[in-house]
């Protein structure tokens, strides 16, 4: 298996902007089809074509309107993409959009790929030429907030969870960050409980609305998840996988991914390394 590629954000250099647009055309040009994990979000809109997308160890099938985020870090690869015609965009975490957006955007559930309804469509379009039309402009000193409010409105045209009610779920957002920032120290649930000043009953019936997963599930999927990246991306051992994300030992570890994959993470790896472009 080839190494991932790590990609850093690179701006134009004429339009030194945290946000940028790019056609399919162009992503061919640059894709040499590694598996790749940047520093940024990427957004994909496909107007037209069939393709695939490999995202965190999911392959997903890419048709008109299929819509894609990636979020930074999330470990894809682009298959199979001669055939698409559409839009990317490409921003930065810092980029200067609105609280309800960066809600969204810090939502880890979100890297995924899903259709835009007939109501959406539409919406979503407009708002993408509109930013794309502004990003390709001359710069001056209002780009920086214009392109922000233009990718805000795009951010919560696309999302797949406009109207589910999750992202207003305070709780939920407040646990996942948690998580997000201390799971490969903490993964017992009273921890964060406690963290949060929540009672466990109050956090699970939070996490449950927000996901249909309880608190525990929920942890260990981020562990299993991460585990996955480290075994078959960095290519880590299982004992070095381990205590990256805070096992007490090895057999630990194992026990743990065995549980929740039904392989031992030596096996699992040896499946999904081995022979992986």
């Amino acid at each position: 298996m080839t190494a991932i590629r790590q990609l850093t954000y690179q701006p134009p250099r004429e339009r030194p902007a945290p946000v940028e647009t790019m056609s399919f055309a162009m992503l061919r040009r640059l894709n040499d089809g590694l598996t790749q994990r940047g520093d940024f979000h990427v957004l994909a809109v496909v107007r037209r074509g069939r393709g695939r997308v490999s995202i965190d160890f999911s392959g997903h099938r890419l048709a008109e309107r299929s819509l894609v985020w990636i979020r930074p870090g999330v470990v894809h690869r682009w298959e199979d993409i001669g055939d698409l015609a559409g839009d990317l965009v490409l921003f930065v975490p810092t980029a200067p959009i609105t609280p309800g957006s960066r809600d969204l955007a810090a939502d880890p559930d979100i890297s995924a790929c899903w259709a835009a309804t007939d109501t959406q469509w539409p919406l979503i379009t407009t708002a993408l030429g509109h930013l794309r039309l502004e990003a390709g402009a001359a710069q001056d000193t209002r780009t920086g907030e214009l392109l922000g409010l233009l990718l805000s409105a795009l951010l919560l045209r696309l999302s797949p969870l406009t109207g589910t009610g999750r992202t207003g779920n305070d709780i939920f957002r407040r646990f996942r960050n948690a998580v997000e920032e201390d799971f490969r120290v903490h993964h017992d649930v009273a921890y964060y409980g406690r963290r949060l000043g929540y009672s466990p009953r109050t956090l699970s019936r939070s996490v449950h609305a927000a996901t249909g997963r309880s608190t525990k599930a929920y942890l260990c999927e981020r562990l299993v998840l991460e585990a996955k990246r480290l075994l078959a991306h960095d290519r880590l051992t299982p004992a070095r996988c381990g205590q990256r994300l805070g096992f007490p030992d090895a057999s630990n570890f194992s026990a743990f991914f065995l549980r929740e994959v039904g392989l031992r993470p030596g096996a699992w790896q040896t499946e999904n390394v081995a022979g992986r472009p």
